[in-house]
C-alpha cells in the first residue's frame, strides 16, 4: 500500500492552521517550479520560489502558530523546513551544492490530490473510441498487437470507474445544494461545482445521432465475435505468452477471454449508469428552474395595484364594451402555453435488436482446419526434435549432419533447426544432446551449411 511508503508526518501541513496555504504551495511547486526540468532544483532557487509565492498571502494564512516569523527571509526558511520535516521534500548535495526535489511517493499524492481538486471531466465519446480502436487493433493483428487488448480492458475499467464516481459526485453536490439556505449560494454551487467540474464534457451530445458513443454496440459485437473465434484467441494468447504476460498458454488464453468478457460486460451494462446520471441531472435542473421562477420576492404594492385594477374592472360593468380594444402586435408572439416551463423529457429506451445467428460455411471450417493442420505440421516442438534425432541415431551415440538423410519437407523442417539445439526451447534439450562444429559442409539438396555432430549427452 502507498501509506506503507509515505512519511508519518506527510499530511501534517495539510491538517494544520495554514493548510490552505500549504496545499496551494505544494500544488504550485509541483505544477510550476519542479515541472520545468528533470534536474533537481537548487535550494536557493526553491527558497526564492517560496518567497515569491508567499508574498501574496497574509501572515495569518501562512503561520501555523505564533513562532512562525514575520520577516520574509526567515519566513521562507521556516516554510521550507516545514515541508522538509513533513517528508514532502528531499534535500541532498551534488558537488557540495544543496539541491531539493519532491519525494517520489509524495509526488504521487500531490498529483492525485490536484486531480481530485480539479474534478477532471471525461469524454464519453473519447473513451468509447479509445476502447474500440484498441480492440480492433488487437483483433486485426493479434500476433503483434496483443497489448492493445490489455489496454482496451484497462480503458473500459477506468471509464466504468469514472461513471460510478461521477454519479456519486453529482449526488454529493445535490445534497449540498439542497442544504443551502441562500438561493444565490445554491446557484453558485450548481454552476461552479456541478456544471463546471463534474458534468461530463460531451454529456449534451450523448443523444445526438453522430456522437462517437454510438460505437458502443460495435465494441460489444467485436468482443463477442472474438470470444467465439478460437484462432484469434489462440494467437492473442501466444503473443501474451511470448511477451511475458503469462507463464503458460492456458493462463494466457484464460486472461484473453477474461479481458474480452469484461469489455463486453461493461459496455452492455452502461445504460444503468447512464440512467442514474440522467436522473440526477434532470432532478437538479428541475429544482434550479423552479428556484429561478420564485427567486424574486413578492411585491406587495404590485399585488395591491393588480387587485385594485380588477375591482375597478368589475365595478365598470357594461361600460367596458365602450372601451377601445387593445391592438394585437404582429411582431411579438403572444404569451401562452409554449412559454411555460416543461420538465426534461426522459430519453426513450434504446431499441434492442437481436444479434443474427452466425452460421459458419463448411468451406470456412475446412479452411480453418487446414490452417491448423499446416500450423501443426510446420511447428518445431521438443518432442518432434527428439523423435527425429533418435530415429537417425538408432543405437549410435553420435551422428554427423552430413550423414543424416533428409527424406521429405517434414524432416527438413526439423533438420534445419538442429544446429540451434543448444539454445532451442530455452536450452531444454542441451542436457540430452550436444552439438559440435566440425570441418566440411553439408550439401544434401535441401541445405548448404557447415557440417556438425549431434551426440547424446553422458547419462541421457
Amino acid at each position: 500500500m502507498l501509506f506503507n511508503h509515505l512519511p508519518n508526518d506527510l499530511f501534517k501541513p495539510l491538517a494544520s492552521a495554514s493548510r490552505a496555504f500549504n496545499a496551494a504551495l505544494l500544488q504550485h511547486l509541483q505544477s510550476k517550479v519542479f515541472s520545468t526540468g528533470i534536474e533537481p532544483l537548487r535550494k536557493t532557487e526553491l527558497l526564492a520560489a517560496i518567497a515569491d509565492f508567499s508574498a501574496g498571502w497574509s501572515q495569518d494564512e501562512i503561520a501555523d502558530d505564533e513562532t512562525t516569523p514575520a520577516d520574509p527571509v526567515e519566513r521562507r526558511s521556516a516554510i521550507y523546513r516545514r515541508l522538509l520535516d513533513a517528508g514532502w521534500l528531499v534535500e541532498r548535495r551534488e558537488r557540495y551544492v544543496p539541491v531539493v526535489e519532491f519525494d517520489p511517493d509524495a509526488r504521487l499524492v500531490i498529483e492525485e490530490l490536484g486531480r481530485l481538486g480539479r474534478g477532471e471531466t471525461r469524454s464519453y465519446g473519447g473513451a468509447v473510441l479509445e476502447v474500440l480502436g484498441s480492440l480492433e487493433s488487437a483483433t486485426a493483428n493479434p500476433s503483434d498487437r496483443s497489448e492493445a487488448l490489455v489496454n482496451a480492458a484497462k480503458a473500459s475499467r477506468a471509464f466504468l470507474s469514472h461513471l460510478r464516481s461521477l454519479a456519486g459526485a453529482m449526488r454529493k453536490i445535490e445534497d449540498r445544494i439542497l442544504r443551502e439556505e441562500d438561493q444565490y449560494a445554491a446557484f453558485r454551487l450548481y454552476f461552479d461545482e456541478f456544471v463546471a467540474r463534474h458534468l461530463v464534457s460531451d454529456y449534451r451530445t450523448l443523444h445526438t445521432r453522430f456522437n462517437p458513443f454510438r460505437f458502443r454496440s460495435g465494441i460489444v459485437r467485436e468482443a463477442g465475435r472474438t470470444l467465439r473465434d478460437s484462432l484469434t484467441i489462440r494467437a492473442l494468447a501466444e503473443a501474451g505468452l511470448r511477451e511475458g504476460r503469462a507463464s503458460t498458454i492456458e493462463l494466457a488464453e484464460r486472461s484473453v477471454r477474461a479481458d474480452l468478457a469484461e469489455i463486453q460486460s461493461i459496455f452492455e451494462g452502461l445504460d444503468r449508469h447512464l440512467d442514474g446520471v440522467a436522473d440526477i441531472v434532470a432532478r437538479l435542473e428541475r429544482r434550479i428552474a423552479a428556484a429561478l421562477r420564485y427567486i424574486d420576492h413578492r411585491d406587495s404594492d404590485r399585488i395591491e395595484r393588480t387587485a385594485a385594477a380588477l375591482r375597478a374592472i368589475g365595478a365598470a360593468g357594461a361600460a367596458l364594451h365602450s372601451l377601445p380594444q387593445a391592438p394585437v402586435s404582429l411582431f411579438r408572439a403572444p404569451v401562452g402555453g409554449v412559454h411555460l416551463y416543461a420538465p426534461r423529457v426522459r430519453r426513450p429506451p434504446i431499441r434492442a435488436e437481436p444479434l443474427p445467428e452466425i452460421t459458419i460455411d463448411p468451406a470456412i471450417e475446412a479452411f480453418i482446419a487446414a490452417k491448423n493442420a499446416f500450423r501443426t505440421r510446420v511447428a518445431v516442438t521438443p518432442d518432434r526434435v527428439v523423435r527425429f534425432i533418435e530415429n537417425k541415431l538408432g543405437s549410435a551415440s553420435s551422428i554427423r549432419g552430413s550423414q543424416i538423410c533428409v527424406a521429405d519437407v517434414d524432416e527438413f523442417i526439423v533438420f534445419q533447426r538442429l544446429r540451434e539445439i543448444d539454445v532451442l526451447f530455452d536450452g531444454t534439450l542441451s542436457a540430452r544432446y550436444h552439438i559440435a562444429r566440425v570441418g566440411g559442409r553439408i550439401e544434401n539438396g535441401w541445405l548448404d551449411c557447415p557440417d556438425f555432430i549431434v551426440e547424446r549427452a553422458t547419462g541421457a
